[in-house]
C-alpha cells in the first residue's frame, strides 16, 4: 500500500511494531518511530499521547492477529487435540528459525516492563496470555476432558518455557521439544479419561 492511502496512526503503529519487536521497546525513541513512519515526533504525538500509549498500541495490534493464527494451525492440524496442540509448537518452531525472529512480543514487553506491572501494555500481554489458555481450555473440553483448564495451563507453562529457551539458546529445537511434551500430556489425559469411564 502506498504510504500516503495508508492512515496515519497505522503507519506509525506498523514502524513502532517492526522496531520495538526488533530492538526492544527500551531500545526504540519516538524520534526512531516517526522517522520510521515517516511523520514528524508532533504527528506521533498527536496521535499518541505517550510511548506508553504506542507501546501499548503495539501489543494492541498483535493480539487477535497471533491468536487467530495458532488457532487456525490447531484447527488444520489433522488428528486429535495432542497432535493439534503439538502442531502449534512445531509451526513456532519453523518462525524461530527464521533470522529476524526475536521470540514473544509478549513475553518481551512484559519483561522489560516488570516493575511497572500497572502498565497497559503488561495488562494486554496478561490478557493475550489469558485468551490463548482460556480458548485452548474450550478447544479441550470440546474434546470432552474435564481436565480441560489445567491441561491448557500446563501447555501454557511448556510454551512460555520454550519460548525462553529457544530465544536464549537461539535454538528452535526447544519448541518442537515442548511440543512433543504438549503431545505426551494432553495424550496422557485422553488415556486416563478413558480409564475413568
Amino acid at each position: 500500500m502506498p504510504r500516503t492511502a495508508q492512515p496515519t496512526r497505522d503507519r506509525i503503529i506498523e514502524a513502532a511494531s517492526k522496531l520495538f519487536y526488533s530492538e526492544g521497546i527500551g531500545g526504540v525513541s519516538v524520534d526512531a518511530v516517526a522517522e520510521r513512519a515517516g511523520v514528524t515526533k508532533r504527528t506521533l504525538y498527536y496521535h499518541f499521547l505517550s510511548k506508553d500509549d504506542l507501546i501499548a498500541a503495539y501489543l494492541e495490534g498483535r493480539d487477535q492477529p497471533n491468536l487467530a493464527l495458532m488457532a487456525r494451525w490447531f484447527k488444520e492440524a489433522e488428528g486429535g487435540p495432542a497432535t493439534k496442540a503439538q502442531a502449534i509448537f512445531i509451526h513456532l518452531a519453523k518462525a524461530a528459525r527464521h533470522p529476524k525472529w526475536k521470540g514473544c512480543g509478549f513475553l518481551r514487553t512484559i519483561a522489560e516492563l516488570a516493575a511497572m506491572p500497572g502498565h497497559p501494555a503488561v495488562k494486554i500481554g496478561a490478557r493475550h496470555k489469558r485468551s490463548f489458555e482460556t480458548w485452548l481450555a474450550r478447544e479441550f473440553a470440546d474434546q470432552g476432558e474435564d481436565t480441560a483448564a489445567e491441561l491448557a495451563r500446563h501447555i501454557v507453562i511448556l510454551l512460555d518455557g520454550a519460548f525462553s529457551a529457544a530465544l536464549t539458546h537461539r535454538d528452535a529445537a526447544y519448541l518442537e521439544a515442548a511440543g512433543r511434551a504438549a503431545n505426551q500430556l494432553v495424550a496422557s489425559a485422553q488415556a486416563g479419561r478413558k480409564r475413568r469411564r
